[in-house]
């Protein structure tokens, strides 16, 4: 007797049934998954530069100031950081990025549907060599294009603590939109 060996097409639509399902639930715990990674990234860039400002404002007692970046290599006059930002020594005062003062530190744009929003009037932030930062209190939040997070929030006070906290209602809907 001649047998022979394989899959009946009923058993593969059947396998390729149950594949599709098991898909459908787990695709969108994945993008949910990688878009948490991501905004930590974004949290942890971030911190790593204001970390870098608030260090050298203190050694070289100069004043950083960090900004949004804009693609001539200077500030972007915006509250949304989505595009990258930048740390330089503002050596003349100005809070504009001259050719010839030094980039302290700079982020490349976020990626995977991360935005970057900081409080509406904070465009720029300047760190002190005192430790401090010049201004009110800044709010940053971090929040997904398609809600995949919970928007977060890190707020710097004037002394230059950060912490982590809720976002609020209003903030999130602002980086959301």
């Amino acid at each position: 007797m001649n047998s022979q060996k394989g899959f009946t097409l009923l058993e593969l639509l059947a396998v390729l049934a149950v594949s599709a399902v098991l898909l459908t639930i787990a695709l969108p715990a994945w993008n949910a998954a990688m878009a948490k990674g991501r905004a930590s990234a974004a949290r942890a860039a971030l911190t790593s530069t204001v970390l870098d400002s608030v260090r050298y404002s203190a050694l070289a007692g100069v004043e950083v100031v960090a900004c949004p970046s804009s693609p001539t290599g200077g500030c972007a006059d915006t509250w949304d950081w989505t595009s990258g930002w930048i740390a330089f020594v503002d050596t003349d005062g100005n809070r504009t990025r001259e050719t010839t003062e030094k980039v302290v530190h700079s982020e490349a744009a976020l990626e995977g549907g991360i935005r970057l929003r900081s409080t509406s009037g904070r465009r720029r932030i300047v760190f002190q060599p005192n430790g401090g930062n010049a201004g009110s209190n800044v709010t940053f939040t971090f929040c997904h294009a398609d809600r995949a997070i919970e928007a977060t929030a890190l707020v710097m006070s004037n002394a230059g603590r950060i912490r982590a906290a809720p976002a609020t209602a209003l903030s999130a809907a602002a980086c959301e939109a």
